[in-house]
């Protein structure tokens, strides 16, 4: 009887013993596959971007956020000029492990960024195929050296803007050459229906660079080879596009002080009704149509003239995305990349800012042409873009040419020195010091 309790008692302990056992193996399993859900936090990925973007850019994150939350975009906010975020980029990475993990930058500075090796190349990353969806000079401006280190996020692109409604009036087509332009301009000036013909960037600093390289293109010319390491503006082209922009100053086509002029300074005399044509971007297009502009509805659109058996140009300008050498999350950081330069993305931020694409698609894309009805057009202008020399040493390059264009046009040189002298800084700057050394020659 008493070895019976206890075989009964025994057992129930034994019972008891593995319900318990298997209630703390249960317990345990729990710990371990609740603590990495507990411990594992979202990377956070850094990026710098200028102040007015960077307000712009926040739907975009928290749409690109909420399809990832194992991601978070911090962004941090540089002032609102380009050379200063260029110059907080390059002082982060010269301190060796940059603390941004994407890279915004401008078309320019990517041969420069990649040179030092301060990005990482994305080549193996993304198909030819679906490169062929942007426009092709804003993937060229991420290349350098066979690699591709930015993909294009939004592009910018120099154009022409004319009244159509004074050339109707005067019985003039959109001109086709620079010739054509001169000649409506100094007609509709004769006849007292505008006070110039052509305003544009004059001033000694980058714009300038971007509106000389559309009239080099025009007349022929090349700045900077990429391949070669040529140098083309002592070439005949190049002084033959000096010499029309000061034949526009002589002529008083455009005003004397068109050599002071950024592009706003060039938009206001365009916009109050007292000029023809305007050289510009696509951000002057909601202006010279805005509620309150005299011109509302009277402006069209163009790729730069052209001379006579060459081809227009319009400067290839716009920012991307790359990715920094040191980063920590190198696959994170591309997931990030493939959002914002998605179709969707760009789309939305299109519409909500009104930039331009750097897909093909999206400027006949039904959203965006119902609210900017130009894009189609501007595609037209997109497809004759040309890029500023993609070097790496561009800082310099384009410091030399604006020197020495803004002594051409000021008069204080003759455009053949001015280029010459241009083309030997150049030279040198590039390593090339023989031919830098051939003073006078009109040959690259």
């Amino acid at each position: 009887m008493k070895r019976s309790r206890l075989l009964v008692r025994l057992r129930r302990l034994q019972r008891l013993g593995l319900h318990t056992l298997g209630l703390l193996i249960a317990f345990s399993l729990g710990i371990l596959l609740i603590l990495p859900a507990l411990t594992q936090q979202p990377v956070t990925l850094n990026l710098l971007m200028h102040v007015p973007e960077a307000t712009q850019w926040r739907s975009l994150i928290q749409a690109f956020e909420a399809k990832n939350p194992d991601i978070r975009i911090n962004l941090v906010e540089a002032p609102n000029d380009t050379n200063l975020e260029e110059d907080l980029y390059t002082s982060a990475f010269l301190l060796g492990s940059s603390p941004y993990d994407l890279v915004y930058m401008d078309i320019v500075w990517a041969p420069k960024f990649a040179a030092a090796g301060w990005l990482q190349d994305l080549t193996d990353r993304v198909s030819p195929v679906e490169l062929a969806a942007f426009i092709p000079a804003d993937v060229e401006g991420g290349r350098y050296e066979g690699g591709l280190y930015r993909i294009p996020f939004r592009s910018d692109v120099g154009m022409l803007y004319y009244r159509k409604d004074l050339l109707q009036q005067a019985g003039y087509k959109p001109p086709e050459t620079f010739a054509d332009l001169m000649q409506a301009s100094q007609t509709l000036q004769d006849q007292g229906a505008t006070r110039f013909g052509y305003v544009w960037q004059g001033r000694q600093y980058e714009g300038a660079v971007a509106m000389f390289v559309e009239v080099l293109k025009g007349h022929g010319g090349f700045w900077i080879d990429p391949q070669t390491q040529a140098v083309g503006l002592d070439q005949p082209a190049a002084v033959q596009a000096v010499e029309f922009l000061r034949s526009t100053i002589a002529l008083g086509v455009s005003p004397p002080s068109v050599t002071t002029y950024n592009e706003d300074e060039a938009l206001r005399p365009f916009q109050s009704g007292e000029a023809v044509f305007m050289r510009s971007w696509p951000f002057a297009w909601p202006q010279v149509n805005g509620p309150d502009s005299p011109i509302r509805g009277k402006v069209d659109i163009q790729p730069m003239v052209h001379a006579p058996g060459a081809e227009s140009g319009a400067c290839q300008g716009g920012w991307g995305l790359g990715i920094s050498k040191t980063t920590k999350y190198p696959e994170a950081a591309w997931r990030a990349i493939q959002f914002f330069t998605s179709e969707a993305a760009q789309r939305q931020f299109i519409l909500e800012n009104a930039y331009v694409p750097s897909r093909r698609s999206l400027f006949n894309d039904p959203q965006i042409v119902q609210k900017y009805s130009y894009y189609p057009r501007l595609l037209e202008v997109v497809d004759s873009a040309v890029l500023r020399a993609p070097i790496a040493q561009y800082a310099q390059a384009s410091d030399i040419l604006q020197r020495y264009l803004s002594v051409a046009l000021t008069e204080r040189q003759s455009p053949q020195s001015a280029m010459q002298a241009a083309a030997r800084e150049t030279r040198l700057l590039l390593g090339d010091i023989q031919t830098a050394g051939k003073k006078g020659s009109l040959t690259a």
